[in-house]
């Protein structure tokens, strides 16, 4: 695209709603997030390539692409929009909210990001927390305010994003004391084959904003040489909740992803069933917006989630 002198500029409304478009390559979605109808984002969207004289957008049925300008157009505004919000909140961080942003799947929200958002405000009364999480959401990571996401995969950071590794994704048979002292010990792989094995439904692994392959107890034996017999088992679920707490409740063995079920290991209330862990080739990562990290309170609270990882 040609230069364009700054008095000549489109308004920074009709940026900003392109920029939110182009991050869903959705009108409706923009439209949801912006909190105005999809016939006003369509509107925007076509003043603003009149304007620039260009298309920004392929339309076809029920799905939208960048054009080649649509795209460096996209990287610009995202970038302006993040400098101009970074500058804001350091000419005025009395304005700056003390209210984070955190997206997550339910697990990840309510077994590792919920403790550690405890002993913050534990030091921090004054911060508060929005917690958008879910198993079949998938566009909330990129929702409008979010500062941080914690995403499951094999991520890269795009441009105003920075990105931290938390964890490999690995996975350990657990029980409570209880069920191991009437039904173990489980000294060897095949032993767990008589255990009533507490499982996640297929439906866990392919909901929306999980997609990934499955990390269960077919892997799980298959990693050790043997074979899951499928036996019977109380409980098949699509929801890490139902799963924790029937292992608590003493009904069997789950596998026990290590960063979900580490505060029940350490405090008793469950135990290792057997030594070996299975992992998926894929880790946990931590990412924020650049401009979030210009509030200090986002910034101790991300420095406060890396330090949890070191002890």
């Amino acid at each position: 695209m040609r230069p364009i002198r700054r008095r000549h500029l489109p308004s920074l409304g009709a940026l900003a709603t392109f920029e939110v478009a182009a991050k869903h390559l959705s009108f409706t979605l923009a439209a949801k997030e912006l909190n105005i109808t999809q016939g006003a984002v369509s509107q925007q969207i076509r003043l603003l390539e009149t304007a620039l004289e260009v298309p920004l957008f392929i339309r076809m049925h029920n799905a939208l692409e960048l054009t080649t300008a649509g795209t460096d157009l996209f990287e610009a505004v995202a970038a302006g929009l993040d400098t101009i919000s970074g500058g804001v909140g350091l000419l005025r961080p009395d304005l700056q909210p003390q209210t984070i942003t955190i997206s997550a799947t339910d697990g990840m929200a309510a077994f590792w990001l919920k403790p550690l958002i405890d002993t913050f405000r534990a030091e921090h009364p004054s911060t508060g927390f929005v917690v958008l999480a879910s198993d079949e959401d998938g566009t909330l990571r990129n929702y409008s305010g979010v500062d941080i996401a914690l995403l499951c995969g094999n991520e890269r950071s795009e441009v105003g994003e920075e990105l931290h590794f938390l964890f490999p994704e690995a996975a350990q048979p657990v029980c409570s004391p209880g069920y191991l002292a009437a039904h173990g010990p489980f000294e060897t792989v095949q032993s767990l084959n008589r255990a009533n094995l507490l499982h996640l439904h297929e439906r866990h692994w392919s909901a929306n904003a999980i997609g990934w392959q499955p990390l269960g107890w077919e892997e799980w034996f298959r990693a050790q040489g043997a074979r899951w017999e499928r036996g019977p088992s109380s409980l098949s679920t699509n929801k890490v909740a139902l799963l924790i707490g029937a292992a608590l409740a003493g009904e069997g063995v789950m596998l026990g992803w290590h960063h979900m079920v580490r505060q029940f290991l350490e405090d008793g209330r469950l135990m290792v069933a057997h030594p070996a862990p299975v992992t998926a080739g894929r880790g946990n990562f931590l990412r924020c917006q650049t401009a979030s990290l210009q509030r200090p309170t986002v910034a101790r609270f991300v420095d406060h989630l890396l330090a949890s990882l070191r002890a």
